[in-house]
């Protein structure tokens, strides 16, 4: 009889440990010493070419990219994206949203072409053939969800053009972002 108290008890000290265990998670959260894995935005019905839904949030805070792309030395091209409010998630990170993480994917002309983990690429020259193309970067949540803002999804495409005699960038990006901090930055000192 003895054996069944202490089962007893021990099954209510797992269970008052495990109650304040998950009750303690949130308790942590709002202390700041942990990262929120709770969905964030709102599900809407729209989606990209792929099924993907899009998981909107507000304006302010929301993630941000901008493009750039260069020539390299080699046949190919050098895409660097600069993001804002994001953080890329390793690999081997849990499907579940949380608030300015994930991935980016890299389109050409509309088609995939990358899953980004890091903000660089290279993108092989045979990838973009002769002729101008659209190089797009869109914002993905952990959970395979696209980033949007106001309905539309979080990205920034550049124009390139490629050639037989070589191949010259169009303009690096056409984001509203982008634009309003290029009119906005002051030329450098000389």
């Amino acid at each position: 009889m003895r054996w069944m108290c202490g089962l007893l008890t021990a099954l209510v000290v797992c269970a008052l440990c495990g109650g304040a265990a998950g009750c303690g998670a949130g308790d942590a959260h709002e202390r700041g010493t942990t990262v929120s894995a709770s969905p964030v935005g709102t599900l809407l019905d729209e989606t990209d070419e792929e099924g993907r839904l899009y998981r909107e949030v507000d304006r302010k805070g929301a993630p941000e990219v901008a493009i750039e792309i260069q020539p390299d030395s080699a046949d190919g091209w050098d895409v660097r994206l600069t993001v804002r409010d994001f953080r890329f998630s390793p690999a081997g990170t849990r499907a579940v949203p949380v608030a300015g993480r994930g991935i980016a994917q890299v389109y050409v002309d509309g088609r995939t072409v990358a899953r980004l983990r890091v903000a660089e690429y290279h993108l092989a020259g045979h990838l973009v053939p002769r002729g101008t193309h659209h190089i797009t970067a869109r914002l993905y949540a952990d959970d395979g969800t696209v980033w949007a803002v106001h309905g539309r999804p979080v990205e920034s495409t550049a124009d390139i053009t490629a050639s037989g005699s070589g191949a010259i960038p169009g303009p690096e990006s056409r984001t509203p972002a982008a634009e309003a901090a290029a009119s906005t930055a002051s030329p450098a000192a000389g």
